[in-house]
């Protein structure tokens, strides 16, 4: 049983980072787009972004895995680009992770975004650098926390996913089975006491995340009052 949970918990951990990292790469542009924005489509890409907060993870993971399987238009593309399959795969669950983690990366850097003095990024425009070069020296550092808090509610959110990750990828030990989902296989075969341990540890762990949180955002409001 203990070799099984650590198991679940080296996915958990590669999954929970792989999926930080990509959400990062497409929500810093995403989100900084959606703050300067105009656009008559600004509405509906943040109802889309947003979706996964309202949406049930089981109706989520069901229309993902009906996207993803063998049959559905994304698991074909898949499966004739890769010659393996989307759904029941590691690889299946990473992309519905990122899915169902997209608001808690995007919608903090939109606030962070919002934060930045517009003056800076002018001045820096002004003075001949490029969007790309002033994305990177000027905006970023500004919004440095929103970042940070960003990586940690995206990477804490995966850990605790369940119910998407049990549609789109199964319970594969050692390729989909993740911690919350060996925690439910534990109560299932009526090892409380496993589970209460298991889950005690999931819960501090979310504690601690909330905590660095909160932090972070004090003390850049803090630091706005000073």
């Amino acid at each position: 049983m203990l070799i099984s949970y650590l198991t679940s918990v080296w996915v958990t951990l590669q999954l929970a980072a792989l999926t930080t990292v990509l959400l990062l790469l497409c929500g810093l542009p995403l989100a900084w787009w959606l703050t300067r924005t105009r656009s008559a489509l600004k509405p509906l890409l943040e109802t889309i972004t947003a979706l996964p907060l309202v949406l049930p993870p089981t109706v989520l993971g069901f229309y993902l895995l009906v996207l993803f399987g063998a049959n559905g238009p994304v698991g074909e593309w898949w499966q004739r680009l890769f010659g393996h399959p989307l759904a029941f795969t590691f690889s299946g669950i990473v992309v519905a992770s990122c899915i169902y983690s997209l608001p808690f990366v995007v919608q903090p850097l939109q606030t962070a975004f919002a934060a930045v003095n517009p003056r800076t990024v002018e001045a820096a425009w002004t003075l001949g650098a490029s969007r790309s070069r002033t994305f990177f020296r000027v905006v970023l550092p500004q919004a440095g926390r929103g970042v940070l808090v960003a990586s940690v509610l995206g990477f804490a959110h995966t850990v605790g996913e369940f119910g998407v990750v049990l549609m789109v990828g199964g319970n594969i030990p050692g390729q989909t089975q993740v911690v919350a989902i060996s925690i439910y296989d534990m109560v299932e075969a009526m090892d409380y006491a496993s589970a209460h341990a298991y889950a005690f540890a999931l819960l501090m762990f979310s504690l601690v995340v909330l905590f660095t949180v909160y932090s972070i955002q004090h003390r850049r409001g803090a630091g706005g009052a000073g």
